[in-house]
């Protein structure tokens, strides 16, 4: 059974509709001692059927620990996003660490969307300020399932 409304595919298709690159879901993952890996992997598996930019790589935190490291990440689940420019795929930075549902979906479907390349949904004084930031900076957004 889908966990996305016949009627939210239906958007999520048009609004994926507006991508023009391709996007990669890494998600890493752990057979035992995880337990929302699965909810997680169900969440995911419902985008690529809606886009044929939209893919999933699997990647297991124990088997494949340095590439899971290369991403940053050091707990399952986590999804590392990427996209692809000209035919090399780049790393957006956004990660998700746990089961994005609820509000998190959207901020999923949000960072998919921007990695993808669609247009960015800021404000133009948004974007001014975004562009004179002269150092790298981390940015960690916290959410609780309540």
């Amino acid at each position: 059974m889908a966990l996305i409304s016949s009627a939210d595919q239906q958007k999520l298709r048009e609004s994926f509709g507006e991508m023009t690159r391709p996007v990669r879901l890494v998600f890493v993952t752990q057979t035992l001692g995880c337990e929302t890996c699965l909810q997680t992997r169900q969440i995911l598996d419902e985008l690529p059927p809606l886009s044929d930019k939209i893919a999933i790589e699997e990647v297991n935190l124990i088997l494949d620990g340095d590439k899971a490291k290369a991403y940053g990440i050091d707990r399952a689940p986590a999804v590392a996003i990427t996209y692809q420019d000209d035919s090399q795929w780049t790393d957006s930075r956004i990660r998700f660490l746990g089961t994005p549902a609820g509000y998190e979906f959207i901020s999923l479907v949000q960072a998919v969307l921007l990695a993808g390349g669609r247009t960015s949904q800021l404000s133009e004084d948004s974007q001014k300020r975004l562009a004179a930031v002269d150092r790298p900076l981390t940015m960690q957004v916290f959410t609780t399932p309540t």
